[in-house]
Formats: structure tokens, sequence, C-alpha cells
């Protein structure tokens, strides 16, 4: 670990200056650094970004003196476990200047079978000797042991081709916190761990505090996560000291969210419109990666310095969203010609909106006979999906499926989905589907009534549908009916369209009677045709 010339070179240095004194030392025992502090702690300089996979170490010790012969420091252990060292050791600084006794430590793996939900496992390794002739440690050999078991255990868990993730909550509400694991998931991201944070405020610049940054990195490697997923939107800054200083890769959730609307987009109008959005999301967080690349302009009439190569990416994405934006622009048109069309034909239009995953897409299936993709996961529908319906007394309507809403929708994603929202403009009659099952209803009615406000729809006549009725009593499917002034039904199970068509054509203002049961509706018109 540490030679005892160089260890007694230390202790003479640091009882004479009366301060702690370290080196960080490679692997071929050749010193990189040495650093001076004061008498409690010292400042470690700035090694650069870790390179290579969540199981590797960054090939450096530190060996420092500690006046008082006091065991490893918190701060000891955060600075192993943040900037990945090989180990921290202490050497005590005896009262003539010689060195005494000796406390090293460094990462441990989990053991052998541990559970992977289990937290009290010790995730360093101490060994203490009374000087350092007696410390029996093989630097280069526990090193190697180390990365290959940690290698090993980030290979088991990469069996499947799907990223393993640590989701980090730092909003306090507990429904928040599980809306962004149901987000993750339906990324197609394994959630290897979860992290909790209740902070006043943000850590300025690494997002969580100094522990959390510890406890973060130990967990990652424990569960050979790669990835660190927030619950918040993060700065540019933000995620790039969280990424050099933990060397997982940081997803806020507006990236997350863009990355689910990514996967869903089956059309051109949807693609283009998420790449739209993640144009416009990545732009301000483009870095320069070498400052040595710029272009130089010389001899005659040189003008010095060109374009860098972070400008030359940003000129490439601007050129890149304006082709967008015109491109969709163009589509958009294209779209309201067929409105203008349906408005002349005096075709009504209703539009499904809700929050999602409430069963806006099984809701048109039941109504329509439609396949249109259905599953219990976020962002199932993205591409607007429209079916022609007749109604059993009043002839045909346009029933359209729309991009399920969430709480604090990102800027970017509402400007890049504008025409396809332009659709809900339109529409004689808006369905607003809820999950009369979930216990944070209110929470989503409300929330989807404000992205309303923001779009400027809050006057669109709206019906409220109380799906997955048949998941609750039907006293309360009842009440919140009645409270709401709208329809309790089961979109999977088929129960209460008939009510709802009734209501949808008394609010557009059909006033002639709907037979009870929808079957046998649908069997007359049928045989009438």
């Amino acid at each position: 670990m540490v030679s005892p010339e160089l260890a007694r070179h230390l202790t003479e240095i640091s009882r004479r200056l009366g301060r702690q004194v370290g080196v960080f030392l490679g692997r071929d025992g050749v010193i990189r650094n040495v650093i001076l502090g004061n008498a409690q702690r010292l400042d470690l300089p700035d090694v650069g970004r870790l390179r290579g996979g969540v199981g590797r170490f960054r090939g450096l010790r530190l060996v420092h003196t500690h006046l008082k012969g006091e065991p490893l420091t918190q701060d000891d252990l955060n600075d192993l476990a943040l900037l990945r060292l090989d180990l921290v050791a202490a050497v005590e600084v005896l009262p003539d200047g010689l060195p005494g006794r000796v406390e090293l430590a460094h990462l441990a793996p989990p053991p052998a079978g541990a559970d992977e939900n289990a937290h009290d496992l010790a995730p360093f390794e101490r060994i203490q000797a009374p000087d350092v002739h007696q410390l029996d440690f093989d630097v280069d050999a526990t090193m190697r042991a180390l990365e290959q078991e940690f290698a090993r255990v980030t290979s088991d868990a990469g069996a499947t081709d799907k990223e393993r993730a640590l989701v980090v909550g730092l909003v306090p509400d507990d429904e928040h916190f599980a809306e962004t694991l149901e987000l993750v998931r339906s990324a197609g991201v394994t959630v290897a761990g979860t992290a909790r944070q209740r902070r006043a405020q943000v850590h300025p610049r690494t997002v969580v505090g100094a522990g959390k940054l510890q406890e973060i990195i130990l967990e990652s490697m424990r569960r050979r996560a790669t990835v660190a997923i927030f619950d918040i939107d993060l700065k540019p800054a933000q995620a790039r000291a969280f990424e050099d200083a933990t060397g997982l890769k940081a997803i806020d959730r507006t990236q997350l969210i863009l990355d689910v609307f990514a996967q869903r987009a089956k059309s051109r109008d949807g693609k283009l419109q998420v790449e739209l959005a993640q144009l416009k999301y990545s732009l301000p967080r483009l870095t320069e990666k070498d400052a040595g690349l710029s272009r130089l302009s010389g001899g005659i009439g040189g003008r010095g310095p060109g374009e860098t190569v972070m400008e030359i990416g940003r000129r490439r994405i601007r050129d890149r969203i304006a082709a967008l934006e015109k491109e969709i622009e163009s589509l958009s048109r294209q779209r309201d010609l067929r409105r203008r069309r349906r408005r002349e034909e005096g075709v009504p239009v209703l539009s499904i909106i809700g929050y999602t995953n409430a069963g806006k897409s099984t809701l048109l299936n039941a109504l329509t006979g439609s396949t249109v993709e259905a599953a219990d996961k976020l962002f199932m529908t993205l591409d607007p999906t429209s079916r022609r319906l007749r109604f059993p007394r009043e002839g045909e309507v346009v029933i359209t499926d729309t991009v399920g809403f969430i709480a604090d929708l990102p800027k970017d994603l509402v400007a890049a989905f504008r025409a396809t929202l332009e659709e809900l403009a339109d529409a004689d009659l808006l369905l607003h589907v809820v999950d009369v099952a979930d216990p944070q209803m209110e929470q989503k009615l409300l929330a989807v009534e404000k992205i309303l406000q923001e779009l400027h729809l809050d006057d669109r006549q709206r019906l409220v549908v109380l799906n997955k009725a048949d998941l609750v009593e039907p006293d309360v499917a009842r009440a919140q009916a009645e409270r709401h002034h709208g329809v309790a039904l089961s979109a999977a199970k088929r129960q209460g369209l008939a009510d709802l068509i009734h209501v949808a054509e008394e609010r557009l203002g059909r006033e002639k009677p709907l037979l009870k049961d929808y079957g046998q509706a649908a069997a007359e018109e049928a045989a009438g045709a």
C-alpha cells in the first residue's frame, strides 16, 4: 500500500507543518499528486472524469496522515466512493513524527447470494494494522479481484439488453415518484433500485448533496446500474456535474418522457414532432468536446478563429429544427384542409382526451370496433387516431383518440405537438376520460384541466367519462359520475357504452331518445342498413 520510507516522510512533514499531508499513488507506485491540507482534512485536486464501466476503479489510491490518530472520517469514505478510488488509507502521526497505526478502506462488492434489495450491507471493507510494517495487504491482487467481482455481477445483470437504472426521487409526493417509476418501465428500462431525498432546495450544482451522491454511487455499483433517472428536470450544468461526480448517465423527467414518445411514434407526423422536441431539448445541452478542433482561417484576408465543433453542432441543430418546423407546418395545413371538409359536411367531432393510461384507446376500440394498440403503459398511444362512428339515431360522427396528458408536461413537448393538439380545437365535444379507480383521480383530472387552459381549450364543451368503473363499488362510480356530471363505464368490459352515447348525443344537441341496450341498437341499425 505504501512503503515504510514514504510513510515516514509523510508523517515527518505532517508533524512539522501541523497539517494533513497526502499523496495519490498509481498502481505502478508512482506519486501522481502531493496534497497539503489543514489539521482536520484534505481538499483533493480534480482528478478528471472516470473512464470505463461501473465496476472499474480509478487506479489511484489516497494515502494521507491523521495528526491525532483518528479513524477514517466520513469525508475520507465520501472521497473513496465519489472518486471511485482503489482505496483510502490514513497513517497516524506519532508525537515524534514517526508513523503509527494504519487504517485503510476499499469498496466491497455485495456477497454472493445477497438480496438485491438489502440496504444494510456494509459498502466498505476496513483493514487496520499497528504500523505499516505489519500491514499485510496486496493492492494489485486485491484491486484485480474486486474489479473482476464487480464485472461479474454486472455481467450477470446484463443478460438482458435493457438498461438498468437507479431512479432518484426529489419530489416529496409519493404518487409523483410512482408515476416516474411507471414512466421508466414504459421506456423499457429495468429499475435496478431507487433513492429518495427530501431537500428543501435542490443542490445548485450536483442536484443532491455529497452524502446522497456517495449513496447513489454505492447503490449503482451494488445494483449494476448505469443510468440515474430523476423525477425532476435538470439544468444542463447540473446534469454534467452529476455525471462527472458519479460516472452515471443522468436523465431527467423531460428526457425520459421524450424517450417514451420516441418509442411510441409510428406515423411520420409523430416521428417529426418527437425529433423536433428532442432537438429543442438537446440544443442548450451541447458541450464543447475539444476546443482544439476549432477551425483556424489563415493567410491573406484571414479573420482569425472560425467555428468551433460545438458551434457547428448548434448550427446544424438549428437548421434541422427550422426544416422540421417547416415540414410540420405543411402537414398541419393538410390536416386543417381535412378538418375544413369535415366542417363543411357538418360531421360532429368528438375527441378523447385524458391523463395517460386512463383507458382512452380502449374506449375508442370499444366504441368503434377498432384494434388500436392499448396496454397498461404510459403514453401507449402517441399518434392521433380517428374513426367514424354511427350514432344509433343520429348518423355519423368522427371520434379521435389523442396523446395522453401528464402533469407538468414539458413546454417543448407541448410546442412540438401543437399540430397534433390542433385537432382538439375543432372538436364539438371533448370526452375527458378519467380512471375512477385511481386514488389520484382528482389531481390528474385537475392536471388535464390545467393543460387545457394552457392550450386555450378550456372553453371547449367537455364530458367526463369515468372509466374502469368495474374496479370500484357501483355506489362509488355512481357518486363520482353525479359529482362530475359525467358517465361511469368500463371500456374493457364494454359496460355503460350506451349511456355514454346517449349523454354525448344530448351534449351535441341531439334530443332523440336512445335505446338503452347498445348491442340491440347496433343490431337494429345493422338490420336497417
